[in-house]
């Protein structure tokens, strides 16, 4: 019981980092957390202990937790990280692609138009990094759709200190130029537009912005 309600928290707190509620410098009180809730500090340390495991929060001694605000260094780093790991992944993709796995990645883009259209924020924003993940669970490697799932994570927080423009639209339209790639089993250009397109997210960042804050009442009213 105790182990289902630390993932609830865990999922919630997760969710509302990634979809820019909770803004990186924000502190998680932990009474907040509790009343909010309706548990006890124990297991909100829990929670908060594995989401510092996941990089999504920092843990500061006397001060308490505080959502994680990536430097540049580190932004440029988790980049670098998932082009070397993404290259791969595309080619291990073609290496048992079938026509239902290319629709499958069809129907998540089809969802990620939507939702741009919609201008529904939250839902693009967790279809656009989920595209990477569903190729790895699409796969049947559930530890690269992990590993894939914690780095997008921190891309969220990235891209909401440092972006200054998020086009949408440009990156529904990259994902399904990465899949007609697959789709035709051309897998120079497939690794190509992967890498083309995390680096035109990377070339969107602005290292010089200012850091935004946030209170947890609201991300999580």
């Amino acid at each position: 019981m105790e182990n289902s309600t630390t993932f609830t928290i865990v999922e919630a707190l997760t969710r509302a980092i990634v979809e820019h509620r909770l803004l990186p410098g924000a502190k998680l009180a932990e009474q907040k957390l509790a009343s909010h809730f309706g548990v006890s500090r124990t297991l909100i340390r829990q929670a908060l202990f594995q989401l510092s495991q996941n990089k999504l929060i920092r843990m500061e001694p006397a001060r308490g937790a505080f959502v994680a605000a990536p430097s540049a260094q580190e932004a440029q780093q988790v980049f670098a990280v998932r082009r070397m790991i993404e290259a791969e992944m595309v080619r291990g993709f073609l290496k048992e692609v079938t026509p239902a796995k290319i629709n499958a990645l069809k129907a998540h883009i089809k969802q990620e138009r939507e939702a741009v259209h919609q201008e529904d924020v939250s839902e693009r924003t967790e279809l656009l990094g989920d595209f990477h993940v569903r190729m790895a669970e699409l796969m049947g490697n559930q530890v690269l759709a992990e590993i894939l799932g914690e780095l997008i994570s921190r891309c969220a927080l990235i891209t909401l200190m440092y972006q200054s423009r998020h086009a949408a639209e440009h990156s529904t339209a990259e994902h399904e130029d990465i899949v007609d790639a697959l789709a035709a089993k051309d897998e120079a250009l497939a690794v190509q537009l992967m890498n083309e397109h995390l680096i035109h997210v990377e070339a969107s960042l602005t290292f010089d912005r200012k850091i935004p804050t946030h209170d947890i009442a609201l991300a999580l009213a």
